[in-house]
């Protein structure tokens, strides 16, 4: 028997071939789709990491709920540099005790890498100090004293200063002096001088802000501000052997 010039048998063995094809297109997406899955985990893990700001402490440069990207490739590979905005977990007793609530679907568009990190464990604040280097606050001018050079940082708030808190520490190894660019709002290294000098050691920090992808009016990378960081005057740590002077620490 023949239907439209196809017999009953040519019809049935085509039939298997349509499903097939179905079947085999939705495999294939499903394939994709875990694949790309699959990689955005292995790059948020090893290579960038989105975040929000959660705090005013880096205006002007960030401002609250800025969405940006910290490269965590950049600071295997080459460490942290002086002038750098980190961002880097809690050392301890730096955040309140509290956490972010959202829902399953969020977490895991956080787990893929999806959604900036809700943790509430993470800060970000600019690395002026490494390891060796003697940072004292502050000179005649009211300005941070780095390794005997006095600091030009054209990036601090306008209208805030920077001499809250007085210290001169010598900044313990593998770790990082960080203060926040308004720096009248920003509870820092300058606030936690009782532990580790200060110093966030470099196994807490998760990775150099490359970039700032929201608001997009505002798009645009973060790098190293050649003033004063460009100085290689800074480079010099002998200062940091010097008779460390007495302050006190509040």
């Amino acid at each position: 028997m023949t239907t439209g010039g196809t017999t009953a048998a040519e019809s049935a063995s085509e039939s298997p071939d349509k499903s097939g094809g179905v079947w085999g297109f939705v495999r294939e997406i499903a394939i994709v789709l875990v694949c790309a899955l699959v990689l955005s985990v292995v790059v948020r893990t090893f290579f960038v990491q989105a975040f929000y700001v959660p705090s005013g402490s880096m205006e002007n440069t960030l401002q609250i709920d800025d969405r940006i990207l910290a490269s965590k490739i950049t600071t295997s590979i080459s460490g942290v540099k002086r002038g750098e905005i980190i961002v880097f977990k809690d050392p301890g007793g730096w955040l309140p005790k509290s956490k972010t609530e959202v829902g399953p679907f969020a977490q895991a568009l956080e787990f893929i890498g999806l959604l900036p990190s809700s943790a509430g464990d993470d800060l970000v604040k600019r690395a002026i100090a490494l390891g060796g280097d003697r940072i004292m606050c502050c000179d005649a001018n009211g300005q941070i004293v780095l390794n005997g050079v006095a600091l030009d940082e054209p990036y601090i708030k306008p209208g805030r200063g920077t001499d809250q808190v007085a210290f001169d520490v010598v900044v313990p190894a593998d770790s990082v002096f960080v203060m926040g660019d308004n720096r009248g709002a920003s509870a820092d290294s300058r606030y936690h001088l009782q532990q580790n000098d200060g110093g966030v050691p470099l196994d807490n920090v998760v990775g150099r802000v490359v970039l700032k992808v929201w608001p997009l009016s505002q798009f645009g990378t973060e790098p190293i501000p050649d003033v004063p960081f460009g100085n290689p005057a800074l480079n010099n740590q002998s200062s940091a052997s010097a008779q460390l002077v007495p302050v006190p620490r509040s």
